[in-house]
C-alpha cells in the first residue's frame, strides 16, 4: 500500500516538510506519479523501526559510564 507524504507524516506524527526532505535525500524510497511522491508503508515503517533503534542504542550508549582509565599514573 502506498501512502502520501502528508499521509505519511500524519502517521507517524512528524512534520510533512521532514518525511518530504528524507524523501528527496533518498532515505525514504518513494515513487513520484507526476504529482506526488508516494511511499510505500511496508519500507517506510522498516526505515522507521532502524531509525527507533538507532535511537535507543545512542541513548544506551550516552547513558553508560566511562570506566576509570587504569593507568592514571604519571611517570614523570
Amino acid at each position: 500500500m502506498y501512502k502520501t507524504v502528508a499521509e505519511t507524516a500524519k502517521d507517524i506524527s512528524m512534520p510533512e516538510y521532514q518525511v518530504m526532505r528524507y524523501v528527496l535525500e533518498g532515505r525514504i524510497r518513494s515513487v513520484h506519479d507526476g504529482e506526488q511522491f508516494l511511499i510505500s508503508s511496508d519500507q517506510f515503517d522498516r526505515y522507521f523501526e532502524q531509525l527507533q533503534q538507532i535511537k535507543e542504542e545512542i541513548e544506551i550508549w550516552k547513558n553508560t559510564p566511562i570506566p576509570e582509565d587504569i593507568d592514571i599514573k604519571d611517570e614523570d
